[in-house]
């Protein structure tokens, strides 16, 4: 493989096959999203992205609308093209037969079937391959897909809305509603994106949600799994969370009964000391193919994933209303004490959103002296 020296063409034609490749973010799973531009030099020739899991992939697409012109021609492909058979052919074979001279990509593929794979098949086949270009932003649009295949677990989001006071929900547990009506239309496109919605039991007997995806447009999407822990299965008889299309999945205690009839699936996992094994939980997740978890739930569980550092990124909206001190805190079981405790965040984006400011943070993961 070449050492790369990337060109402002590269870097422009990347960066579309990476708008490309997110067309698909509602869509692929549990497939990542792929995005490929075809290009004669500083001509765009042609270009694809992969929609669905088991329709052809994006490099597939975009070589059938190149036709003959893909000979000679740069693929520029936002991961390493696939090598193995699976519900499609591989792609690093078709980009052979097109007779295609260079492939650029942003990253190597870490499924296990195909890890370096695709790129020894392009070069034995005398094309040129050039790999890194944008991986940071590649690795960012697959995060929940690359967090399973690497890590075993899904990506894991905590949504939450909290008042200027930081409080999430009203003493009784209300939190309904807090934040402003353009911020619960943009939750809907997060939600859209995850492959489950998880939340605890706690949160069905009060807000009773349905959890599902409410688009305002006609935007295609897989409904996301609704997941429910429920170490006693005491919710498994009412609440708004199995109607719908969208599946469900209660999460119970090895030694609690599911019912014989049940609309639903019903999966255990450990608990210890009357809590979930929460890496447990997503090891069963990921055995799912889940990519994206979005947590929506109270402070208790918002706080038992962060405590136990499970949580990957908070999805946080901020609205200009005060709730006062007996209101309910964002995370709960934090148990922090000293300054030197603290729990950083960065900042990864800032957004006004409506009236409010949405707040996407990722834990640190260390506590930094002052």
């Amino acid at each position: 493989m070449n050492t790369p020296a990337f060109t402002a063409t590269d870097h422009l034609m990347m960066a579309r096959a990476l708008r490309l490749a997110e067309r698909g973010a509602y869509t692929t799973r549990p497939n990542p999203m792929v995005g490929c531009v075809i290009a004669q030099g500083d001509n765009i020739v042609s270009e694809g992205f992969h929609a669905k899991a088991g329709e052809p992939h994006a490099e597939v697409l975009a070589l059938q609308a190149a036709g003959e012109r893909a000979k000679g021609a740069t693929a520029y492909v936002t991961l390493e093209p696939c090598a193995h058979v699976g519900k499609t052919g591989p792609c690093a074979d078709a980009l052979i037969a097109a007779g295609v001279s260079r492939v650029v990509a942003a990253m190597r593929d870490p499924f296990p079937q195909v890890d370096g794979a695709g790129f020894e098949k392009l070069l034995a086949a005398g094309i040129t391959v050039d790999s890194g270009l944008m991986e940071a932003q590649a690795r960012t649009l697959n995060r929940g897909w690359l967090s399973r295949i690497e890590r075993g677990r899904p990506w894991l989001r905590v949504k939450l809305a909290t008042s200027l006071d930081g409080r999430s929900a009203l003493a009784s547990g209300e939190s309904k509603w807090i934040s402003g009506e353009a911020s619960r239309q943009d939750v809907q496109r997060w939600r859209a994106r995850a492959g489950a919605i998880l939340t605890g039991a706690g949160t069905v007997l009060i807000d009773d949600p349905s959890l599902t995806v409410r688009l305002e447009d006609d935007t295609p999407f897989v409904p996301p799994m609704r997941v429910v822990l429920d170490p006693g299965l005491a919710t498994v008889a009412r609440g708004r969370v199995r109607e719908g299309d969208a599946p469900t999945l209660y999460i119970h205690a090895p030694d609690a009964k599911p019912p014989r009839a049940i609309d639903a699936q019903t999966a255990s996992a450990p608990v210890h000391d009357g809590r979930f094994d929460l890496a447990a939980v997503l090891k069963l997740l990921a055995a799912r193919e889940i990519n994206e978890v979005q947590v929506e739930a109270g402070a208790t569980l918002a706080g038992a994933f962060l405590s136990a550092g499970l949580v990957d990124e908070i999805l946080l909206y901020v609205a200009p209303v005060l709730l006062g001190d007996r209101a309910r805190p964002l995370f709960d079981g934090l148990h922090i004490d000293e300054m030197t405790q603290r729990l950083h965040l960065d900042i990864v984006e800032s957004r006004r959103i409506g009236s409010d400011v949405r707040l996407l943070l990722q834990p640190r993961r260390e506590n930094v002296e002052p």
